[in-house]
């Protein structure tokens, strides 16, 4: 008898396409599962490949301005997820970064939860999050602080309805232990490596991707570069691109959003690609990598896990690592690079990324799934 499958994820909107959504869509080339998240406002987009598409959706699609992003409604996400009544699945597959962990299962149902990080709202960045809210300061910075108090007792609570956890990172699954205490297979996020061109001569310019926000750190980097005085390319936007604008020398070219065609020109042909985030795993540093090229991070999270540091690993590095947050810390990652870039391996670079391709994702969760169903039924 075949199984019924439902895939949850928190959101589908245009202004999502991370890597958490790249899970989802790779979940969908391997399984035959039904779709349901938050809020849908993908397949309406007729240029997304959920265009169409059947997805079932709670009473957060019908609020105001959900499109925009249903983060504004945090307070209601535990309740609109417990409202979607799967019951006619056999196997619920949920890709949580947030509450899709949270849906309501019987026993007779196998929940399998792909973790991207525990809900950072609730644990990482609570902090940040009331510094940079309005509703974090005053009299309504007690409600917020009392609201997401219970928020990490339901995000506990819910972590009890999930059968098996997959994490995407080994940094991922030491968060799962250290929020909900529960073990965590890892199996890394699926990259499309053969749609990233490698490139092996490079143009004299370093380069960062990524969305214009604080804890991305890309602030860091351009005052890193300000005193470098190399040429640096930015391309993506986000709330802190007037601030970047404000900071950055002559040196820096911004160039705000770009297309995917223009992303992946400018990422074969830097010199090295710069990142000073703490990322879950970071899929854009083996994107790089992908291309042949160097890779400079901040070393911590996913990139202990994706990018070979030049001291450790001399003949088959893929980057440096720096190990503080700081400008001082980068700019001597940086000169550091200038003085070796020449006996960095750019064909070894793209073996090495293809360990988290596509068929390797699908190979290592198709297995997982079909492991934890064997399981299941013998325990009946």
């Amino acid at each position: 008898m075949s199984l019924k499958y439902a895939l949850v994820h928190e959101w589908l909107t245009p202004k999502a396409t991370g890597g958490s959504e790249l899970v989802v869509q790779e979940i969908l080339n391997q399984i035959d599962a039904n779709l349901y998240a938050l809020i849908d406002f993908e397949s309406s987009n007729s240029e997304s490949y959920l265009y169409k598409r059947q997805i079932g959706t709670t009473f957060l699609q019908h609020l105001p301005y959900a499109r925009n992003g249903v983060q504004k409604y945090l307070p209601l996400l535990p309740l609109a997820i417990e409202q979607l009544d799967l019951r006619q699945y056999d196997v619920i597959l949920s890709s949580s970064h947030a509450v899709a962990k949270g849906i309501l299962t019987t026993p007779d149902q196998l929940h399998i939860c792909y973790c991207h990080s525990p809900m950072r709202y609730a644990w990482d960045l609570t902090f940040d999050y009331l510094h940079q809210s309005k509703l974090g300061k005053g009299s309504a910075g007690w409600v917020t602080r009392y609201l997401l108090h219970r928020l990490r007792q339901w995000d506990v609570l819910s972590a009890n309805r999930v059968d098996y956890f997959i994490a995407n990172s080994q940094h991922t699954a030491r968060r799962i232990w250290r929020c909900y205490r529960r073990e965590a297979t890892v199996i890394y996020p699926p990259v499309d490596i053969d749609n990233w061109p490698f490139c092996d001569q490079k143009e004299d310019f370093y380069l960062v991707v990524s969305r214009l926000v604080s804890y991305k750190y890309v602030s860091l980097i351009v005052k890193a570069f300000n005193q470098l005085k190399l040429p640096l390319v930015i391309i993506g936007t986000g709330p802190e691109m007037t601030k970047i604008r404000e900071l950055a020398n002559s040196n820096i070219q911004i160039m705000g959003w770009q297309p995917n065609d223009v992303v992946k020109k400018y990422m074969a042909r830097a010199k090295a690609f710069v990142y000073a985030a703490c990322e879950d795993f970071g899929i854009a540093l083996v994107e790089a990598q992908a291309c042949g090229t160097p890779v400079i991070a901040y070393g911590a999270g996913g990139a202990l896990e994706t990018v070979r540091d030049l001291r450790s690993y001399m003949d088959t590095a893929t980057g440096i690592l720096f190990r503080t947050q700081t400008e001082a810390a980068l700019i001597e990652a940086v000169e550091k690079f200038e003085i070796y870039q020449s006996s960095f391996n750019l064909e070894y670079m793209r073996s090495h990324a293809s360990q988290f391709s596509l068929p390797v994702f699908a190979q290592r969760y198709l297995a997982f799934i079909d492991q934890c169903n064997q399981e299941k039924t013998s325990s009946k």
